[in-house]
């Protein structure tokens, strides 16, 4: 990489060729630290009048910034240029110190120091030891402004290389992703991503191995379509995985550098099969290991970083799809086990504290329940009936002339609530009055002549008039319908039928009295069996849930009713004391005392009393 020109000549020929020399280290740099070296030889050689200078560079995983390189002596001690550094990297500009903590100078001079940023990331700063007036002190800044855009290069040219290499991590790991998914079955997706994955990362052989509750099972081998779980290979890529699961940590031999796990099963592996390198990773599933993938090489290229980096992506990637599917292929009895060890991990393993405390409790509760009593009340949907009621039927046969009340209007004692039309048995009347008159008259000319068989004929005519005109006399007097004691109409509506027929025998109104109720409670069928005759009890209403009815039970009928879907009684009760606020109709939920019982067998006999009843059904 050829530089530019230098923007400032050095005086001296010593200056010269140690600029020339810093110029073909920096177009030839082989590593970073070289690179850096090299530039700040270079900054310190265009600006002249340098006595030291520090570049910082980071920030690292704990977000300081390290020392990358110094000059002019990478040994020299430049901690007196760190404030410089600092307040530059703080202030995110450039900025001038005096040079109070600078050692001794024959010049007058200062600090300088100048963030290096990257699309608004700091990713440094250079601090220099100068000597010089202001002006020469200006043209540092602007120098290094001028040279932090090789570092600026650099940096970005860093961040696209790996920018570039994530995504090919990723692109290998969706394609891993996507072989496993197109299999149906566990062992046929590890398989096949065991092949592609050693074909892809140039491995001799690829393992997958999952936790199972006896240590880990190696599920499959690159390239081997079965192998006995007994031979040597087996147990020793077993014993590898193990000691993944056991450090909770990925494990590479020979380890890259700057990792001090300890890796003795995986240095036997590669000893017995003279593996060039071998790199283990967990499968995770729900932030814990579920699995161990170990790559093996026999020759090329140890795991370095990046490739670690990418097997930590697959592992992260396909131990949920792996999992998923082998839990799609367990049994029942299978999911049972694994439930029930799961909940004794909980419970009785070192962590969970939450899971614990609930069992606690839950036991503490069962154990209150099982030694406490309380009273056991039967509950029962409820309805409210008048204890008498009345039906107004329609006397005879006739057509709806007039109707004062409706369903939920009072009534009094003989007041008219409806009327017959009476048009056609005025009429009958009249009619049946002048037979009558015409038939006296007959019977007196019948006297006169003595005619004693005319006489007998006429007078039962006359009587059978007289029975006639008595039937249609008593159908006028109930062709008005009245109230028949003080109290509520409760069903009924006739101010929408006025001129049309009724039959004789129609129920027109019911009427129930205001004073006088009794409660209605469909019981169901289990438990009416727990139902004696005056057992007391309490109802609320919907209409006046604040207030608590009390009753006896007064009959239970041995008659049952459907009703969905299940089988209810009907049971009969009387309040001790009726409210005012009482109307016919209204519902709510009753409740029985039957006695004391345990708490335990209050809350859960339902459930027991099923469990009988099917175990009865089913059980020889």
């Amino acid at each position: 990489m050829a530089g530019p020109a230098p923007i400032y000549s050095l005086a001296t020929d010593d200056h010269a060729r140690a600029e020339a020399t810093a110029w073909a280290r920096f177009s030839s740099a082989r590593d970073a630290a070289e690179f850096c070296a090299s530039w700040l030889a270079i900054l310190c050689a265009q600006v002249g009048r340098a006595n030291g200078a520090l570049l910082l560079l980071g920030p690292e995983r704990d977000g300081a910034f390290r020392a990358a390189a110094t000059w002019p002596d990478a040994t020299r001690n430049m901690q007196y240029l760190a404030p410089a550094a600092e307040k530059a990297l703080s202030e995110r500009r450039g900025v001038l110190l005096p040079r109070d903590a600078a050692p001794p100078a024959r010049e007058p001079g200062a600090l300088v120091g100048y963030p290096i940023e990257v699309s608004g990331t700091l990713r440094g700063a250079v601090a220099l030891d100068l000597s010089g007036g202001e002006q020469a002190l200006q043209q540092a800044l602007r120098l290094a402004y001028w040279a932090s855009a090789w570092l600026v290069d650099q940096f970005r040219q860093q961040d696209l290389r790996e920018r570039d290499a994530r995504l090919a991590r990723l692109a290998l790991a969706s394609d891993l992703v996507a072989t496993a998914v197109q299999e149906r079955r566990f062992t046929a997706a590890a398989l096949a991503v065991a092949n592609e994955l050693a074909a892809r990362m140039s491995c001799e052989r690829v393992a997958i191995g999952l936790e199972a509750p006896a240590g880990i099972e190696v599920q499959a081998i690159s390239h081997t379509a079965s192998f006995d779980p007994k031979t040597n290979l087996v147990r020793l890529i077993a014993d590898a995985m193990h000691e993944v699961l056991d450090l909770d940590a990925a494990i590479v031999h020979p380890a890259v550098e700057g990792d001090e796990l300890g890796a003795i099963a995986h240095a036997e592996l590669a000893r017995e099969f003279r593996d060039a390198a071998v790199c283990s990773v967990p499968l995770l599933a729900d932030g814990h290991a579920i699995g161990v993938l170990t790559l093996e090489r026999a020759s090329g290229e140890r795991f370095d970083a990046q490739a670690l980096e990418l097997c930590k992506t697959v592992g992260m990637l396909l131990g949920p799809i792996l999992a998923l599917k082998r839990d799609n292929e367990r049994g029942f009895w299978q999911r049972v086990r694994e439930a029930a060890a799961g909940s004794a991990r909980a419970l009785f393993g070192p962590r969970h504290p939450g899971a614990k405390l609930l069992a606690a409790l839950g036991a503490a509760a069962v154990l209150i329940l099982s030694f406490a009593t309380g009273e056991y009340r039967v509950a029962a949907k409820t309805v409210i009936e008048g204890e008498v009621q009345r039906a107004a039927v329609a006397p005879f046969d006739g057509y709806v002339a007039e109707s004062r009340v409706r369903a939920g209007d009072s009534v009094a004692q003989g007041q008219l609530i409806a009327r017959l039309d009476e048009r056609d048995l005025r009429l009958e009347r009249t009619r049946l009055d002048s037979e009558r008159q015409q038939l006296l008259g007959r019977h007196r000319q019948a006297l006169a002549a003595l005619d004693r068989a005319t006489m007998a004929m006429v007078a039962a005519q006359i009587s059978q008039t007289d029975a006639q005109l008595s039937l249609v006399e008593d159908r006028l007097a109930r062709a008005s319908l009245l109230a028949p004691f003080d109290g509520m109409v409760v069903s009924g509506d006739l101010s929408q039928m006025l001129g049309t027929p009724v039959e004789q025998g129609k129920v027109l109104f019911q009427i129930a009295p205001l004073s006088a109720y009794r409660v209605i409670l469909e019981v169901d069928e289990r438990d009416i069996a727990q139902l004696r005759v005056g057992q007391a009890g309490e109802l609320a209403l919907s209409g006046i849930p604040d207030q608590r009815l009390r009753f006896a039970v007064k009959t239970i009928t041995p008659v049952s009713t459907s009703q969905d879907g299940r089988n209810y009684f009907r049971v009969e009760a009387q309040l001790d004391d009726a409210s005012a606020r009482l109307r016919p109709g209204m519902e709510g939920v009753g409740k029985i005392g039957v006695g004391s019982r345990k708490l335990i067998w209050i809350w859960t006999h339902p459930l027991t009393d099923w469990l009988r009843l099917w175990a009865w059904r089913w059980l020889p």
